[in-house]
């Protein structure tokens, strides 16, 4: 594992060195070294509010494309305030929204697929990962929680994407919460109520609070109390967060409600992130001059591990941790009034899951005839279903439908073996061409990818010659 975790800087203090982008990187030190058994996976969120604009021509920094320290895994995306008129989402039912398109082009050739995303109005939840991990990621479910209108709007609430992931249970939440300092008891009322209808009907699935890790994120427009607008902006303009900070409404509700309690944040070591004049760095200059605020934050729970007697022995709870890298504002993107927040983790777990249900063969060398052979095993507690198909892809797919051929395994399977099975699948309209590819088996029970196989090439016709005798022989 080559990731890496450093001690937390603290900057408190007036006049403290603050780059463009954000304030300062917060990151945590280990407590102990990762143990050798388990995986070290690195997760960046993001949560933006983007007022209805269309996305910048550049998010490099974002999504942290030129940070060569990193190897992401795993990209968590959450957006706010979508273009969600009639026409807008008229468009986006029938084609990609603007935004999902935007990240796919951008990720989709570092190996990155768009796992999962779930839409309520103007808000938007995405899921990313490299394409390695998607037999161990398990959509459980999407959901989403409206709260405006008394429940009936989806202009506020919450939509969320419940999934298994290496065999633990993850819930990600991203929200939009009521507006202005004087509904604090209406945001905390909705968040309790977003929270509340998160479970899951299934027997098996535990609740929302049993799971191993929510993530939870967004515009939950908590503002800064009691001080005036003047102190606030001198405030940020000498780099004294410590004043605002007392006066910041999560954190008084954190210190009140041991619940909100359980749930983590990094240190604020950057500007408020709202409200900015659109297309510049200046907060709101409008007739209203509204006072700046931390409205956009991301905060973690972890699950709880049960207290055990004194005298009985302790059962050793499996390997989940996760590590803040960085809590960071990214203050040059001007298209919305809000500045977009990021938070990137290390998660070290012991997979639960460390063996694919499904492994893909396909036949070595592979030549572009009609049909291409694929031999594929399946472990014994896999229970496969007349919907299951095998995919065909270019590697640098977008999502689980940008295949360029499928089948389905049980209507084109021509062996199958103890534990091995055998099918065709028509490849006779796919051109010459460079390109790699890759297998992907998909569940229609557990309804994700369950199988990959590594990238292959397919061999040009030409790969082949006749022999004298009709007789197929290798190219030299």
């Amino acid at each position: 594992m080559q990731k890496h975790t450093f001690p937390i800087q603290t900057t408190a203090d007036c006049g403290a060195a603050v780059s463009r982008r954000s304030p300062l990187s917060v990151t945590w030190m280990r407590a102990h070294p990762p143990s050798s058994m388990a995986s070290l996976l690195s997760i960046h969120v993001v949560t933006w509010n983007v007022a209805s604009a269309a996305p910048p021509p550049d998010l490099s920094d974002l999504l942290q494309l030129n940070n060569l320290n990193l190897n992401l895994d795993v990209y968590v995306i959450g957006l706010q305030e979508m273009n969600c008129g009639i026409m807008s989402l008229l468009s986006d039912t029938a084609f990609e929204d603007p935004w999902s398109s935007f990240f796919m082009d951008v990720l989709s050739p570092l190996s990155f697929v768009k796992v999962s995303s779930v839409r309520m109005q103007g808000l938007l939840l995405l899921i990313f990962a490299k394409y390695q991990h998607l037999p161990f990621i398990q959509i459980l479910s999407t959901k989403s929680t409206p709260t405006g209108l008394f429940g009936y709007w989806g202009n506020k609430g919450g939509v969320k994407i419940f999934l298994k992931f290496y065999g633990y249970y993850v819930s990600i939440v991203n929200c939009h919460l009521p507006p202005h300092v004087a509904n604090n008891d209406q945001r905390l009322e909705h968040f309790d109520r977003i929270l509340e209808m998160q479970n899951f009907e299934a027997q098996d699935v535990p609740n929302i609070l049993d799971h191993d890790l929510i993530l939870w994120f967004g515009d939950m427009n908590f503002r800064i109390e009691d001080f005036g607008l003047h102190f606030v902006r001198e405030s940020i303009k000498n780099r004294c967060y410590s004043d605002l900070w007392e006066k910041d409404q999560l954190s008084i509700a954190k210190r009140h409600d041991p619940l909100l309690r359980e749930f983590q944040e990094g240190p604020l070591l950057f500007p408020p992130t709202y409200k900015f004049d659109k297309n510049s760095s200046n907060y709101d200059t409008s007739e209203k001059k509204r006072k700046p605020a931390w409205t956009d934050r991301i905060l973690w729970r972890l699950k709880r591990q049960p207290q055990a007697a004194i005298h009985t022995p302790t059962l050793s709870a499996p390997h989940f941790t996760l590590f803040l890298r960085s809590y960071v504002s990214h203050m040059l993107y001007s298209v919305s009034d809000h500045k977009p927040v990021t938070s990137t983790f290390d998660l070290e777990l012991k997979p639960l899951v460390s063996a694919p249900l499904i492994t893909l063969l396909p036949e070595s060398p592979c030549t572009a005839e009609s049909d291409m052979l694929i031999s594929y095993s399946l472990t014994a507690d896999f229970l496969s279903s007349p919907w299951d198909w095998i995919g065909l892809y270019k590697v640098g797919l977008r999502h689980i439908n940008d295949y360029v051929s499928y089948v389905w395994v049980r209507d084109n399977q021509v062996s199958f073996s103890d534990g091995l099975n055998q099918v065709y699948i028509d490849i006779s309209d796919i051109r010459e061409t460079e390109d790699q590819f890759l297998l992907f088996y998909y569940s229609n029970n557990l309804h994700s990818v369950v199988g990959i196989s590594t990238p292959f090439k397919i061999q040009p016709r030409s790969f082949l010659a006749e022999g004298p005798l009709d007789e197929a022989q290798p190219q030299i």
